[in-house]
């Protein structure tokens, strides 16, 4: 059994959840409310801004200069390409790239990425990768479910991200941290696997934390949207 067979099987049941999330779901058959949609787009945008300093420490922490290119493109893709795509789709939804700039992080958004570069930082390649990997592996897996949906991809308003996250590209970026997983992994004694368990673990719980902030807008107790720039 792979490493990333046996992170899929532990982690099913809260995959499972954010799979079938209302969120998701209102994504793939166009029920989901515009304006939690629109808040959905601002802190993910800021989401990504952190994911891509994450790619920065995996290079940092490659072993080989292959790996180290690798998360470098990550991160030049992401930065520049990935973002650039962000910013224009999020016009659709009346939301300004000044608006992008000032907005606030969520709570979650700042518990989820402090935790993977906390995890990065302080730990090993491989480390690196069991954070980074749920996004990028459910998000593809997210995207070919929606994709899969009749007409969902043809969406006015959402079918532009199941396009993207169902897309061969993406496909390739997530199915190369699962392999970069799998060889990171490979003679780590049990004590050290467990701990990668715990951290991919960790941030797939963070992925339905995600979703449930965006489905319900959640900021600060006490705090109105407008309050923190979104």
């Amino acid at each position: 059994m792979k490493f990333t067979d046996r992170l899929h099987e532990k982690t099913l049941p809260i995959w499972r959840q954010n799979h079938n999330h209302p969120f998701v779901k209102g994504i793939g058959d166009g029920t989901v409310n515009q304006d939690n949609f629109r808040f959905y787009m601002v802190q993910d945008y800021l989401y990504l801004i952190d994911y891509s300093k994450v790619f920065a420490i995996g290079a940092v922490k490659a072993d080989d200069v292959e790996t180290m290119g690798k998360f470098a493109g990550l991160l030049e893709g992401t930065l520049n390409t990935e973002m650039a795509l962000h910013r224009k789709y999020a016009e659709r939804f009346g939301i300004s790239e000044e608006e992008l700039e000032n907005a606030k992080p969520s709570p979650i958004v700042l518990a989820y990425t402090h935790y993977m570069l906390h995890v990065s930082q302080k730990g090993t390649l491989a480390e690196v990768v069991a954070a980074v990997l749920p996004c990028a592996w459910s998000y593809w897996e997210i995207g070919k479910e929606l994709n899969d949906i009749p007409g969902a991809a043809d969406h006015p308003l959402y079918g532009d991200w199941i396009r993207m996250y169902s897309s061969e590209a993406f496909g390739e970026l997530a199915s190369w941290c699962i392999d970069l997983m799998n060889e990171v992994a490979e003679g780590k004694p049990e004590h050290e696997l467990q701990k990668l368990e715990e951290i991919f673990l960790n941030t797939t719980r963070f992925e339905y934390m995600f979703w449930d902030m965006a489905n319900n807008k959640q900021m600060w107790p006490g705090a109105e949207t407008a309050d923190v720039g979104i």
